[in-house]
């Protein structure tokens, strides 16, 4: 299993990454570290990266944005999130877009 996500007993799928705000758009980015690296085109402004990154990951997942939660990492660029409802298999995926 690849450092930058895991999952608990509960079948929750934590991911750490690295944000990159003011992006020109949001994409994936490969991995930073210990991290998979997320640029986003949301501004770092009131929320709206932390917003905008759970409405990506939600939407690169299928989910709704009720299953991912910002667990960590609410004004910082390392953030961690938890995610409901979807396999490691998928979450895997996410480092190769």
């Amino acid at each position: 299993m690849s450092d930058w996500f895991r999952q608990a007993a509960n079948g929750c799928i934590t991911l750490t990454l690295h944000i990159q705000p003011g992006a020109k758009k949001s994409e994936f980015a490969g991995l930073h570290g210990d991290a998979l690296k997320i640029r986003l085109a949301a501004p770092p402004v009131d929320g709206k990266a932390n917003e905008a990154l759970i409405r990506f990951i939600a939407d690169a997942l299928g989910l709704a944005k009720s299953a991912v939660h910002l667990k960590s990492g609410q004004t910082s660029r390392r953030k961690v999130l938890e995610i409901l409802g979807t396999s490691t298999t998928t979450i895997a995926g996410l480092a190769d877009r």
